[in-house]
């Protein structure tokens, strides 16, 4: 059976051109491949949080003033959640007294960090 119906395909010949545009395609997958891996399984250190400096507390302020101006603002946080948990009823009065109660905590945990940094003798 030498006579074949359907003839063998050409041979693949590749030219220099090709061989180079297919070798610059290896090196530019490996590299996306590369930064794909690193950025998964090496990611940067986090960079530290810088915070806003719309409101900025000088970073002179002595600590004894931070928290006297800290205890004062907590001070009239809770007033206000007090005044206004009094036109409430029902579970949205519960509510705002639950957040009183949280502010005026925190108030007295500011007022013994204030004791401790200005012991009133």
């Amino acid at each position: 059976m030498s006579d074949k119906v359907v003839p063998d395909p050409p041979h693949e010949t590749t030219t220099p051109l090709e061989e180079a545009l297919h070798a610059e395609e290896m090196v530019r997958n490996r590299e996306a491949i590369k930064r794909a891996l690193d950025f998964y399984l090496c990611p940067d250190p986090a960079k530290p949080r810088r915070p806003s400096t719309m409101f900025l507390v000088h970073p002179g302020i002595d600590t004894e003033s931070l928290l006297a101006h800290a205890c004062e603002s907590l001070a009239s946080a809770s007033a206000a959640a007090s005044n206004f948990a009094n036109e409430l009823t029902g579970a949205q009065r519960s509510t705002a007294l639950g957040i009183q109660q949280i502010v005026m905590l925190a108030e007295l945990a500011v007022n013994r960090a204030l004791d401790r940094v200005d012991p009133q003798t």
